[in-house]
């Protein structure tokens, strides 16, 4: 059996919100029939080293993937080239993988789930209206939540309170019908 390590960007630095991020993401990938073991690395240079000594580290029938923010519009064919990160020797294109252009995108492929979420008050209209995801600036993302979400019973839209509860919620197969990186994510780990 092939056991897939996910690194993911994510987490903060304390233990309790880096068990959060694990477990959203494991519910995330459940809905989707997957069980990567996903380990959150806080910031996007802990990820990218914890996936390099991962993959030096690989034994038979084991695979991990690196998967963070783009942070912007991926522009560049080669997904190494996005960062200007050292791709590791033994790397390939289809090791790492973007939410583009952060994890927030993903809930705007599900709104409903994300008013749900938030109840009385959310004001869903304020979201980005762009049906194109991955075409969503980060800073439109996390002002559309703010809005949505100032009135809410939950409070404001948190990167850390909310977030994880809110990818664990969504719907999955939503997430890779609207993103083409969610959906390369998806494929790959099928492929493996």
């Amino acid at each position: 059996m092939v056991k897939v390590t996910i690194y993911v960007e994510g987490g903060g630095d304390t233990n309790n919100l880096k068990t959060k991020c694990r477990q959203g993401f494991s519910e995330f990938f459940k809905k989707l029939n997957l069980s990567p073991k996903i380990i959150a690395c806080g910031s996007r240079i802990n990820a990218y080293n914890g996936f390099c000594t991962g993959l030096k580290n690989l034994k038979k029938d084991e695979h991990c993937l690196l998967l963070v923010d783009s942070e912007a519009p991926v522009t560049n064919p080669s997904v190494w080239q996005h960062d200007n990160w050292q791709k590791p020797h033994n790397a390939t294109e289809e090791h790492l993988h973007f939410m583009v252009e952060c994890m927030e995108a993903w809930f705007m492929a599900d709104k409903q789930t994300v008013a749900t979420y938030y109840g009385k008050d959310f004001k869903q209209n304020t979201l980005p209206q762009n049906t194109t995801i991955e075409a969503i600036s980060k800073s439109d993302l996390y002002d559309g939540l703010k809005k949505a979400t100032k009135d809410t019973t939950k409070g404001s839209y948190s990167k850390g309170g909310h977030s994880f509860e809110i990818l664990s919620r969504i719907d999955a197969n939503k997430v890779i019908s609207n993103s083409t990186y969610a959906k390369r994510l998806h494929d790959t780990l099928q492929n493996l």
